[in-house]
């Protein structure tokens, strides 16, 4: 009987890489940091340790390659989101997706932005990697200051503080602050509100002056 790497392998080098992160997040959040070794991921797996070591060069390197996968998975969400030709809906459309993402992945969020795993701390070029994954969030806001619904204004520092708002709220309905039956509905006030910050005059909702 094949491992779980062996399977992988058969279906070529990214599957197997990505069973080797899908091993070690997993550990990682069921056995606590103290499990992610390499000979531990590697026992699982059916590997040896010097095929993850190949790959990642050391522990540090596989906390790196997991931090860049969680960004990787958030940025194909936002991109999978469909295409709405309303700014403002597009942009309310890639803030949702960013919740129900976080929602369904939060152990790759706990490595992304909670420290997960102490001593890891992402390195320039993997906090720029990162930055891609709201890609899609910057265009959104530029179009909508394009088109007029949004003031003029600097697209990544708008999209950086509707990210925060949106961090802000998923973070505290995953520590369970925000239960299920309220979390939705606060989390879209939430960027409504916000966003209405960025608004252009004859966009806000009474016609008036922003504030």
């Amino acid at each position: 009987m094949n491992t779980i790497y062996q399977d992988a392998l058969q279906r070529g080098q990214e599957s197997a890489r990505a069973a080797v992160l899908d091993c070690a997040i997993g550990l990682l959040i069921a056995d606590g940091p103290a499990a992610l070794t390499m000979r531990r991921v590697a026992t699982e797996i059916g590997a040896s340790t010097k095929v993850l070591y190949t790959m990642f060069g050391a522990k540090e390197g596989l906390a790196d390659a997991l931090y860049r996968e969680g960004f990787a998975r958030l940025r194909r969400a936002q991109e999978r989101t469909p295409f709405t030709t309303d700014p403002l809906a597009r942009l309310n459309d890639l803030g949702a997706a960013y919740r129900q993402h976080a929602l369904a992945e939060p152990a790759y969020y706990r490595v992304m932005f909670e420290q997960a795993i102490p001593g890891y701390r992402p390195n320039a070029e993997s906090l720029a990697s990162a930055e891609t994954a709201f890609d899609a969030s910057v265009a959104a806001v530029e179009t909508c200051i394009a088109t007029g619904v949004f003031r003029p204004g600097d697209p990544h520092e708008i999209s950086k503080l509707l990210w925060a708002a949106a961090h802000g709220a998923v973070s505290l309905e995953l520590a369970g602050h925000f239960p299920p039956d309220t979390a939705a509905r606060r989390f879209a006030a939430l960027m409504a509100a916000v966003g209405q910050a960025f608004l252009a005059d004859d966009h806000q909702p009474d016609g008036g002056p922003t504030a």
